[in-house]
């Protein structure tokens, strides 16, 4: 009956957003789904991500990931049951991730798929707290920003996908004080339930104040950044000499058509002996093993857990991007297909 399977609903780019993207940069279309070749899989999405990251790759622009092509499907993480296989190491039943998201059913490479073990947490968690969202989180603290035990941590967009994790672990590994800030009085009392220590909504006045009252005199050793602009402008200002950046995302620009105002204050980082590192998940593979056995043993006896916003149906999905962009999501954004 599977094999019956001859083409799928997709969200293909329609144009290029200027800005803020809008409902009319994408178009819901039907495509015809290729003949399985040797060592391919038909996958059935059931949940596709959507991350801020994807806003840099509609545009067409040289960047670390190639650019959505016009017209064409959009990709990203999914997670989904084999419905078909032309693999020896995969059977019908199996569930895998891949990046071929943003489409209902999808021919993917057996090779480029992760498995996913049964039992362990909802498939969803693969591709949020236990997938590259996690893995962000848990090798840019500890590797990237290089957190050691007693440090004081500051996490923006903290109650998103990574930021909330990122908290969670540092706490998980003895941190002396984690703050976040977010955009509502419902994230900030958010992220008090999972156990940071100090948080703020950034529209309740100037970042470096409300981060500053947070930190007290010791000032902050770690800043991890989803956000960029004033929040690192005023990270920069709080952290204490030998402090650590982990740059991991600038949200706050990425929808500008207009270069950022901040940060002002990048000089400081010399007297301070500061570090700023950028980095990509990509980069970060070598400490999937380790991250996947920590993070386990951390949902399974309650150290972590972790939030998702969920919308249901691919129809939806542009919007669900666009929604998060704004900063609708608590977690992880997710489309149920």
């Amino acid at each position: 009956m599977s094999a019956a399977v001859t083409e799928t609903r997709e969200i293909q780019l329609a144009s290029r957003p200027v800005g803020r993207p809008a409902p009319e940069n994408f178009r819901l279309a039907q495509a015809e789904l290729p003949e399985l070749a040797d060592g391919q899989l038909l996958v059935k999405n059931q949940f596709m991500s959507v991350d801020p990251y994807m806003r840099g790759r509609m545009n067409d622009v040289k960047s670390y990931s190639a650019p959505f092509r016009l017209d064409a499907a959009l990709d990203g993480g999914a997670v989904g049951e084999v419905i078909a296989s032309r693999s020896d190491a995969h059977k019908v039943g199996d569930v895998v991730v891949h990046q071929l998201g943003w489409r209902e059913h999808a021919v993917v490479d057996a090779a480029a798929t992760t498995p996913v073990p049964g039992g362990l947490a909802p498939t969803s968690a693969f591709l949020g707290a236990l997938g590259m969202t996690g893995l962000t989180a848990y090798a840019g603290l500890l590797k990237v920003a290089e957190f050691k035990e007693g440090d004081v941590v500051f996490v923006s967009g903290a109650a998103g996908a990574v930021g909330s994790m990122v908290g969670q672990i540092a706490k998980a590994m003895g941190s002396s004080k984690v703050i976040g800030s977010a955009g509502s009085p419902e994230k900030v009392a958010r992220l008090l339930e999972l156990g940071f220590d100090a948080a703020f909504n950034y529209n309740d006045g100037p970042v470096l104040e409300q981060l500053q009252e947070a930190a007290g005199e010791r000032g902050i050793d770690v800043y991890f950044d989803n956000v960029g602009g004033e929040h690192l402008e005023a990270a920069l200002a709080t952290l204490t000499v030998g402090g650590r950046v982990a740059m991991c995302g600038a949200i706050a620009q990425y929808n500008s058509t207009e270069p950022p105002a901040a940060p002002r204050n990048m000089a400081v980082a010399i007297g301070k002996q500061l570090t700023l590192r950028g980095f990509l998940v990509g980069g970060q593979r070598q400490h999937a093993a380790e991250f996947a056995q920590k993070m386990a043993g951390w949902l399974a006896d309650g150290t972590i857990s972790y939030d998702e916003t969920i919308v249901d149906g691919l129809e939806n999905a542009p919007q669900a991007f666009i929604d998060l962009l704004d900063g609708a999501n608590t977690g992880k954004m997710l489309v149920r297909l």
